[in-house]
């Protein structure tokens, strides 16, 4: 078990870590001023998107953009806090990696559904896309799956129950 819990907190620091980045540098181009980003990096944003054909980032829909809104406003904090929780091998590192699995699992599956519904992905970009699903469902399960031991003061109010007895 110990293998497959280091794999699954290997997997949720790396996407996390993606989140933690793209979300403000990538993304926050599509709600913020453009000229709050350097040029590098509106280029690498249109470079991406004619590369892998993301039409959704080239013109972000209005789904998109509320969906990158509660990326920015909710999802990057949690990664942030997720990857330092895990890091820091903090306890309520899985409720945050719970939280931030269901809401990248939410916003993938509006995704995909604009995609797969639309005909216009290829296989590059739903590549591109499919392991954010991945990570969603790995960090769900880390977070309802988090075996931890029970915290010393819980253990000593039991001992103490049990002497009284």
């Amino acid at each position: 078990m110990g293998v497959v819990s280091a794999v699954a907190d290997a997997v949720v620091v790396l996407f996390s870590l993606t989140i933690v980045v793209a979300a403000p540098l990538i993304d926050g181009q599509s709600l913020l001023p453009h000229t709050l980003f350097p040029a590098p990096l509106r280029d690498l944003k249109r470079w991406y998107a004619a590369e892998f054909g993301d039409y959704l980032m080239a013109q972000p829909p209005a789904f998109l953009r509320g969906l990158f809104w509660l990326e920015l406003a909710f999802l990057w904090p949690l990664a942030v806090a997720t990857l330092y929780g895990i890091l820091a091998r903090r306890r309520w590192a899985a409720t945050t990696s719970l939280m931030a699995g269901v809401t990248t699992l939410t916003s993938m599956s509006a995704i995909l559904g604009e995609l797969l519904g639309s005909g216009r992905a290829t296989p590059k970009l739903l590549q591109v896309y499919g392991p954010y699903i991945v990570f969603a469902v790995i960090a769900v399960l880390r977070g309802l799956c988090s075996c931890s031991a029970p915290s010393t003061a819980a253990s000593s109010v039991q001992k103490t129950r049990k002497k009284r007895v």
